[in-house]
């Protein structure tokens, strides 16, 4: 385009920069409605990979049911280690459906135990540098050797898990059924995770965490809180912003 041309170009109306200023802001909704997710961890089950506080942004395309409509899109099956978001396999109380974060450690299929807080799939035991182990001092028969003892025996196992384990128990293992995963935290000895609740169906997954695009420093959530405690907790966050976020954290990759 010649100079001349620039010139005599109209200039972008009013109406026109409206116009491009929707089309943006209809993308950006529509990205972070369908294909990504703002997820904010509330507890300490995945630390020292997830930490309380930390934000994170979760894909929520690969995972979903694959469509003949849309073929570009990268579709493939959950893997056995990954961490998944997901909603909780049983409501709560007040009939809402609880979201959380933990680490794939049995996909369909798998035969599953612990022993000593080792996980053994298929019969081999697995080198998982990021989870916590238990010591002598904090030893629970029952989630440290998982399924070895009856769910009777720990009070946080829910009823309809303590009747349904027995259905899924061959031998020493667990065999993990068909569309169903067996979640764990990486924090074992703080997580109530598959072991209390149990499988986590394939229509309950959200997506996978990729990367922490912010993480402060957050106390730990137990329970709903309240109005109050929010608004404490945003104010803390407003006034020690610099002080209290993790900045080595920044745009770490979830693994």
């Amino acid at each position: 385009m010649t100079k001349s041309a620039e010139k005599t170009q109209p200039p972008e109306s009013q109406l026109q920069s409206f116009a491009s200023l929707c089309v943006t802001a209809i993308s950006v909704l529509f990205v972070f409605t369908f294909v990504l997710q703002n997820f904010v961890i509330p507890s300490a089950s995945m630390a020292s990979t997830i930490l309380v506080g930390d934000h994170d942004i979760v894909d929520r395309v690969s995972l979903a049911p694959a469509s003949p409509w849309a073929r570009i899109v990268p579709y493939r099956e959950l893997r056995r280690g990954e961490p998944v978001v997901f909603y909780k396999p049983i409501l709560e109380q007040d009939g809402s459906e609880d979201i959380l974060v933990k680490r794939v450690v049995g996909v369909p299929g798998d035969r599953i135990h612990l022993r000593g807080g080792v996980l053994y799939v298929n019969g081999v035991a697995q080198h998982e540098p990021y989870a916590t182990m238990p010591t002598a001092a904090n030893y629970n028969p029952y989630r440290d050797d998982f399924p070895l003892i009856s769910p009777a025996k720990d009070p946080n196992v829910t009823a309809a898990w303590s009747l349904e384990l027995p259905q899924h128990i061959d031998g020493a293992d667990l065999i993990v059924p068909p569309d169903s995963y067996f979640m764990m935290g990486d924090n074992r000895t703080n997580s109530l995770d598959s072991r209390y609740w149990g499988f986590v169906q394939r229509k309950n997954l959200i997506g996978r965490p990729l990367f922490i695009y912010w993480s402060i420093d957050t106390p730990e959530e137990n329970g709903e809180p309240t109005l109050a405690e929010q608004a404490s907790v945003f104010f803390r966050h407003l006034t020690h912003f610099a002080s209290d976020t993790r900045w080595r954290r920044t745009f770490q990759i979830v693994r």
